[in-house]
């Protein structure tokens, strides 16, 4: 997890102590990062945008769009705070993130968010422990449903992280 390099050791510290509840409380990292939450209603296409507010980096989610969706925004929106917070300083309006997670900022950003996202709501060993626990290592379509009602993600996110898991 080289993106958590990059992170501040005191950021670290706190991450790391909320990666070990299942589901991640998203909610909870946020305010002990000092970022706060609001579901916002938001024009379709738009999934998330993170932006700085007085003295404040507040994530707003659409209301709209389903809770396991909202968790993975929120995920990225505070990876964007995590490792790119010029970026959004640089922009009155801050990074304002699409229903694929485009911005108009650069693809390395996105790819970044994407990747720290998945490491914050889906803790890889979390996930390992849980399929070599609960599954004898064996990735099912049952597999993927059950981790994720048990993460409170998108069964395709889910998916796609099993996918590397698979590739392990």
């Amino acid at each position: 997890m080289k993106l958590m390099n990059r992170i501040s050791p005191d950021d670290r510290a706190i991450i790391e102590r909320h990666l070990v509840n299942c589901p991640v409380k998203l909610g909870q990292l946020a305010a002990e990062l000092g970022v706060a939450i609001k579901v916002s209603s938001m024009r379709t296409g738009v999934s998330g945008q993170i932006a700085r507010e007085g003295n404040q980096y507040v994530i707003r989610v659409n209301r709209n769009e389903a809770r396991e969706r909202q968790r993975f925004t929120i995920g990225h929106e505070l990876a964007h705070y995590l490792l790119h917070r010029s970026v959004i300083d640089s922009s009155p309006d801050g990074i304002t993130d699409t229903v694929l997670y485009r911005s108009g900022a650069s693809e390395r950003i996105e790819y970044e968010a994407n990747r720290l996202a998945a490491d914050l709501v889906m803790p890889m060993d979390k996930i390992e422990q849980a399929v070599q626990r609960d599954f004898s290592g064996i990735v099912t379509e049952a597999t993927i449903e059950s981790l994720a009602a048990r993460f409170e993600v998108s069964k395709a996110a889910m998916e796609i992280r099993l996918s590397t898991f698979a590739e392990a």
